[in-house]
């Protein structure tokens, strides 16, 4: 997988979560994030769940699992980026800062 190619998914995948957020369609998993009363907390949560479950992946040497995890961890951190108003650029504007 390329540089852009990775890239292009996580654009993807957070246009998806914006979309989600703007559209809140009935049945969709990251629409409820949205508008559950306690969706942030719920965020949160499953930052930290998925944190350590990605841990314990690492430490057992399961890549897939370490991949499937990382990649849900991935995913609650950009939806969290998105109630926050926060998007990819300001999370590239951070790394890119950093180097």
């Amino acid at each position: 997988m390329t540089d852009e190619s990775a890239d292009a998914i996580l654009e993807e995948l957070f246009a998806v979560i914006e979309s989600r957020k703007a559209d809140l369609p009935e049945g969709s998993y990251t629409a409820s994030l949205f508008t559950h009363e306690k969706g942030e907390n719920r965020v949160l949560e499953k930052l930290g769940e998925e944190a350590t479950e990605t841990i314990l992946a690492a430490k057992d040497d399961d890549h897939e699992e370490l991949a499937a995890e990382s990649a849900d961890l991935v995913y609650h951190l950009l939806v969290l980026l998105s109630m926050k108003g926060m998007d990819l650029a300001d999370l590239r504007e951070e790394l890119a800062a950093r180097r």
